[in-house]
């Protein structure tokens, strides 16, 4: 049996603690959400509810189903700006990694100053356009927005990943009959699984968890994401803070989700073609 060392215990131990602290406002969320309302101010605080009631989610899930409505559209607009991130991405990215373009490098530059802005810098922006083409208070108004601060980071994955394949694949299956494009689809994407799913997760956290483009560009509540949902919670004379948790809690499980189901692919896919 392998015997560890007193200091890889020390670093497991140090690894749990920091776990632990991370972990903990989602444990605190969770918790809230199942307490009676007067005990989420009972003070000392209480770690470990001792009573357990699901009356927040029944209420904002059976007998106000509106919550619902801001969920599909969640989805809508994540899994839309996910999509539009790939299209637009993949092939970006592969003729940045393929081909020498002029100026490339100042476009790789311009990619990573782009990642330094914050949304708020692109809503007015995008709000001013959209009101022009009549797209304010739609879904694709929507997933636009999203992707323009997911696409930078797509791009910035995507490309080392590229650079990592070797070209004499794609070279060998144009001597089999294939051109470029088609060389493309049938060789080269089939090896960026671990790339796209890690891409796609997080364009959809992306759009998932924003804010910004939903209070800006959309004002209809029928197109509003989960996001803006929440801020129903919020009033002027205080917090309903079991049913706030309780839907917050909604919205982190299909984040969680995933992460736990293509955690393998998203850490390979992060650091594949690192290398090159």
């Amino acid at each position: 049996m392998k015997r560890y060392t007193f200091k890889q215990y020390g670093m497991f131990l140090i690894a749990i603690l920091i776990t632990t602290i991370f972990l903990f406002p989602i444990y605190w969320m969770v918790t809230t959400s199942i307490k009676p309302l007067q005990d989420v101010f009972s003070s000392p605080p209480m770690i470990i509810p001792e009573t357990i009631q699901f009356q927040a989610y029944i209420k904002n899930l059976v007998e106000d189903q509106s919550i619902l409505v801001y969920l599909k559209n969640s989805f809508i607009i994540a899994i839309g700006t996910s999509i539009f991130t790939l299209l637009l991405g993949l092939p970006a990215a592969y003729a940045m990694a393929r081909f020498k373009l002029k100026g490339s490098g100042v476009f790789l530059l311009i990619l990573l100053v782009t990642q330094m802005l914050p949304g708020i810098m692109m809503a007015m922006p995008l709000f001013i356009m959209f009101s022009k083409f009549n797209l304010l208070n739609s879904f694709p108004a929507l997933i636009i927005g999203n992707t323009t601060l997911a696409l930078p980071f797509a791009i910035l994955i995507m490309r080392p990943f590229f650079l990592s394949i070797p070209k004499g694949l794609e070279d060998a299956a144009v001597i089999d009959g294939c051109n470029r494009f088609s060389a493309f689809i049938r060789v080269v994407l089939p090896l960026t699984k671990p790339t796209v799913l890690t891409v796609g997760t997080f364009s959809f956290l992306f759009a998932w968890g924003d804010l910004i483009f939903a209070l800006t560009l959309a004002t209809d509540e029928t197109v509003r994401p989960l996001t803006m949902g929440l801020t129903k919670f919020i009033g002027q004379y205080g917090t309903q803070w079991d049913g706030l948790m309780a839907v917050s809690t909604i919205a982190a499980a299909p984040i969680i989700i995933v992460f736990i189901l293509l955690q393998k692919y998203i850490v390979s896919g992060i650091t594949a073609g690192s290398e090159k």
